[in-house]
């Protein structure tokens, strides 16, 4: 007995001492904010970069780092609070090799970082350079010179009327963003999180209060022994009441709106994972993460030269897929599924879950017209309309007299 007692002793030390070391190693990896912090504000230190926190954060430490909410190494995120705003600060630690959400990272490179615009650089070059950029990402869509302009007048942190060169070093950093970017274009709509300040390429956006769209969180070491079927089953027990997801539902179809076909062209959803989604305390839906919504063009570029075996080496993210031309061995740039397809596939069992008797068999019938919507069908766009109008409507006409809407 006493053997077996000092074996399950030993045994419980070595699993917890091992749980522990691991869990720490992972957190040191995953926050890394004072790296961040530091790097950031030596660059303003020696007048390199500037923005609107950047004194709060180097000199005053008014705007500072709180809590880690990182999932990735590359995917730095902290609680942020700025005097009496609170929000998500993000932080640009290592940036990929290829544009590619799957690609291996090497370390961040410090020379290369707010290198441009360099010094004598005027104003009107300035435009030049951020137009020049929009056009390769965006295509030849919108009024371009307009989004330039408005992407100055965000670079003016301390609103001088001038945009200095610190203040051009890191707006160019931040013009690079695909979530930047879509938080500027999308500055005036409902579901996207604003901007409240940058200082380089450290940004602070609106909190979102549920940062998932369902599910719920447990400890890791659990998770690995629970089936992923089992664990599917979880995620839509721990959801809103059903009328609350409705609304959740509508918000979500209106993003989609938002970006198909907008002013500045088609934007593609390539990771649809529920953690990308979130919803305030009223249920109104807001994004958590726009990182992974990619310009069409931006896309086709990419996608274009990339050699291929087969269809799965033609996946961008995880969400956005082409096919593979056997003949040329290389990705074709027509991505399969609209977004709409995709935000439907996404919330079919959410929203069948608990729905209405009285509209289920003709939820399930539109959810199920919804997926099967190909980019490449006849009259796509007329279709996409149809449908997601269709959805808007029942759902809003059964929730629209109860206190959720």
């Amino acid at each position: 007995m006493r053997v077996k007692y000092l074996f399950f002793s030993w045994l419980a030390v070595f699993i917890g001492s091992w749980i522990i070391y691991v869990q720490y190693s992972t957190y040191t990896e995953l926050c890394r904010g004072h790296d961040c912090k530091k790097l950031i504000c030596e660059k303003y230190k020696k007048g390199i970069i500037d923005g609107s926190t950047c004194d709060s954060l180097c000199v005053k430490e008014t705007h500072f780092f709180g809590k880690c909410l990182s999932t990735k190494p590359n995917n730095q995120m902290y609680l942020g609070y700025w005097g009496n705003l609170q929000g998500v600060i993000k932080c640009q630690m290592e940036e990929a090799l290829h544009l590619d959400f799957g690609s291996e990272l090497e370390p961040r490179k410090e020379i290369a970082l707010f290198e441009k615009p360099t010094r004598g650089t005027t104003v009107q070059k300035f435009k030049e350079m951020v137009y020049s950029l929009f056009k390769a990402k965006l295509g030849d869509q919108g009024n371009l010179p307009e989004l330039v302009n408005l992407i100055l007048s965000v670079a003016d942190g301390n609103k001088d009327g001038h945009v200095s060169l610190p203040e051009a070093k890191s707006a160019w950093a931040l013009v690079q963003l695909n979530e930047f970017l879509l938080m500027v274009i999308l500055q005036d709509k409902e579901h996207t999180p604003k901007l409240l300040g940058f200082c380089g390429d450290v940004y602070m956006m609106e909190r979102v209060e549920y940062t998932s769209l369902y599910g719920v969180s447990i400890p890791w070491i659990l998770e690995i022994f629970i089936p992923s079927g089992l664990r599917r089953s979880m995620d839509q027990w721990f959801t809103p009441s059903w009328p609350r997801k409705a609304k959740i539902a509508i918000g979500l179809l209106e993003f989609v709106e938002d970006i198909f076909h907008g002013p500045y062209g088609n934007f593609l959803m390539c990771d649809m994972s529920a953690n990308n989604l979130g919803y305030n305390d009223k249920y109104d839906l807001k994004m958590v993460d726009l990182r992974k919504i990619e310009p069409e063009t931006n896309l086709k570029e990419l996608m274009k030269d990339r050699h291929c075996g087969s269809d799965m080496d033609c996946v961008y993210g995880t969400d956005c897929r082409t096919v593979c031309d056997k003949n040329k061995m290389k990705c074709t740039t027509q991505v399969i599924q609209p977004n709409l397809a995709k935000v439907c596939q996404l919330l079919k069992d959410y929203l069948l879950r608990g729905a209405p008797t009285e509209i289920r068999d003709e939820l399930e019938k539109q959810l199920y017209s919804c997926i099967a919507l190909t980019v490449t069908a006849h009259q796509m766009e007329m279709e996409h309309s149809l449908i997601l109008n269709n959805l808007k409507t029942l759902l809003w006409k059964k929730i629209s007299h109860t206190n959720d809407s």
